[in-house]
């Protein structure tokens, strides 16, 4: 049996940090115990109001966030407020596999076509790389908001 794992990323704003992978994993963030989130509701406002009735300071209210895949494949995502800021190039990065099963122009139409959805929040194109058979089919490098560096495969 294999053993299930989150991925925890580090972050200066857990919460905000949150949002843009929700959107580039078309993730959720889930509910806090015993609440639902209504559809079109801000989750953040549903979690601020939980950790309110249980007495969590309004200065650590922020200071971490989760995502859920919905389709419940996907492993649990993390985010944890820590004090220092990024400052080296990541040794772990994530590839999004946003034109699985697509070859050439229309390979790397769908990764652009990505790539400009996800600078609209808030991430930034780093660098496209052509495709080059037989090793590579081509990619974009990106980063997320706090500069954590993915790539678009």
């Amino acid at each position: 049996m294999s053993t299930t794992f989150q991925v925890t990323f580090d972050a200066h704003d857990p919460v905000a940090l949150s949002y843009f992978w929700a959107e580039a994993l078309r993730y959720v963030h889930p509910a806090p115990p015993g609440y639902e989130i209504p559809e079109g509701t801000d989750p953040f406002s549903v979690w601020n109001e939980f950790l309110a009735r249980t007495g969590v300071p309004e200065s650590e209210r922020r200071s971490n966030s989760a995502l859920e895949d919905p389709d419940g494949v996907g492993p649990r995502i993390f985010f944890q407020r820590v004090p220092e800021p990024k400052t080296a190039k990541n040794r772990l990065h994530l590839d999004l596999r946003a034109a699985a099963g697509l070859d050439g122009e229309e390979r790397m139409a769908a990764l652009e076509a990505e790539c400009t959805r996800l600078v609209a929040f808030g991430g930034t194109r780093v660098q496209r790389f052509e495709p080059d058979p037989p090793m590579s089919h081509g990619f974009i490098v990106m980063q997320d908001p706090e500069g954590n560096e993915f790539c678009l495969d």
